[in-house]
């Protein structure tokens, strides 16, 4: 009996031993990675201009000074860094301090090569080269309960660093949200934004992007942007300055119960061709209304938003292969669409065009787009194709008391055309005090008089 308690004894201490063993591994295996990753993971810091909170009614964008903070992964070591869109939004300089840079780090100028607003996601170069970076993993390959660590600077606390799974590798947000992001419950936190979440092996799989919070600080509820969707974008910034997406023409719903019931279909799930567009390269290669999608490139269609996702990562020119079962019958060779080009959004090209160290109108405290053969490509229903977009407000000057919105186009100044934006604001500076200014302004089609005595 003695000799079993001892033997026992024994068992439990090497026992014990061996879990100690195991968790200083780990704990050294954790802070080994966090070593490696981290230098690559940097702060990014922004002043310039945001939209106020203070406007006198809901038509007037009113914007004011402001300075933040964010994230940002080096990726190229030439000085590519990834960032979120929304850490950069209205930036007139942005700096960047790269941990991995000499002993105690260094802040340094960053210029923005493109931001893509669909993502979220913008591309910064810093004049240094040697840079540690890290590598692009592949985010479809994540499964829920996979280890990640989340790197950035919440709250301006640079190079921090949290651990959690990802509690969804594929998480819809809302239905006019094309992005599918990384669920995870890796402490996230306001200045996250634009930092890394890395795997096991250092590999980035995902840019945090955004958290649900009811606090305003991390409930375990936090996402990022895949790596593969990441590694898409930046490839399109660096070499094109802007993002192309491709589309077939197609509108596909998810499968109901009811619906399959209505229509007589063969299956109570999938996604269904609802529309093809007259014309569109789908129409040309045989899709059909009705058609259920079973596949796209070999890979299987289990909902709409599925085959929706595929396209967000093709550009004008690839081919996709897309199985469909018609008349309750798989045809017997998949359908060979050409991708071709989607449509961009206005709205979202024009405020990409407007960078506030240039479009200022400091006098009257207005920020101006200049109307060019591009941008006039985007707003084809002007009368004149010529004169300056009015896009925003700034408190510091008397455009705030000035019967001028957001969309307005501003053609001539005291009947004199208003030229390039440069001449507007050299005319308006060369203004004296009360001397009178009448604009003719195009809102809404309709031409009309804005009149008012300089200050």
């Amino acid at each position: 009996m003695i000799r079993i308690g001892l033997v026992l004894a024994l068992f439990c201490a090497a026992l014990d031993g061996f879990q100690q063993d195991a968790l200083s591994e780990y704990s050294r295996s954790i802070r080994a990675l966090t070593q490696r990753v981290s230098p690559a993971v940097v702060q990014v810091l922004v002043s310039g201009y945001g939209r106020g909170d203070d406007g006198p009614s809901e038509t007037v964008s009113l914007i004011t000074r402001q300075h933040s903070t964010g994230s940002g992964v080096v990726i190229d070591p030439e000085g590519y860094i990834i960032t979120n869109a929304h850490v950069v939004r209205g930036a007139v300089r942005v700096r960047v301090f790269l941990a991995g840079v000499r002993n105690s780090g260094a802040l340094v100028d960053a210029k923005i090569i493109g931001v893509d607003r669909g993502t979220d996601l913008a591309l910064l170069k810093v004049d240094q080269t040697g840079l540690p970076t890290l590598r692009f993993g592949d985010s479809d390959a994540l499964r829920q309960g996979d280890i990640v660590l989340a790197i950035g600077s919440p709250l301006g606390l640079k190079n921090s660093v949290s651990m959690g799974v990802v509690s969804a590798p594929s998480r819809q947000i809302s239905d006019d949200n094309p992005v599918a992001y990384i669920q995870t419950d890796a402490s996230i936190n306001p200045g996250n934004s634009g930092g890394a979440l890395v795997n096991t092996e250092g590999r980035l799989m995902g840019i945090n992007s955004f958290i649900f919070s009811q606090s305003g600080g991390s409930q375990g509820i936090g996402f990022a942007i895949p790596s593969n969707i990441v590694q898409n974008v930046y490839q399109q910034l660096k070499n094109k300055g802007h993002v192309h997406r491709g589309e077939i023409g197609v509108f596909v719903q998810d499968i109901t119960p009811e619906m399959a019931n209505g229509l007589h279909l063969p299956r109570l799930r999938g996604a269904i061709v609802s529309d093809v567009e007259t014309g569109s390269p789908a129409e040309t290669a045989g899709l059909k209304p009705q058609d259920i999608v079973l596949s796209l490139d070999n890979k299987p269609v289990e909902y709409a938003r599925d085959f929706e996702l595929a396209f967000y990562r093709r550009v004008k020119g690839d081919h996709v292969s897309i199985k469909v079962l018609r008349d309750g019958k798989e045809l017997p060779k998949p359908i060979m669409v050409e991708v071709s080009e989607q449509e961009g959004d206005i709205d979202n090209a024009l405020v990409d065009s407007l960078k506030p160290e240039n479009s200022l109108v400091a006098r009257l405290g207005i920020l101006c787009l200049e109307i060019d053969p591009r941008v006039a490509k985007l707003v084809p229903d002007l009368r004149q194709p010529d004169g300056l977009i009015v896009a925003a407000k700034s408190p510091d000057g008397q455009g705030r008391y000035i019967d001028l919105q957001p969309g307005d186009v501003i053609h001539a100044l005291n009947n004199q055309p208003v030229g390039s934006l440069e001449t507007f604001r050299t005319v308006i500076d060369g203004l004296k005090t009360a001397e009178p200014v009448a604009l003719l302004v195009e809102r809404s089609g309709t031409f009309r008089f804005v009149a008012f005595e300089i200050e």
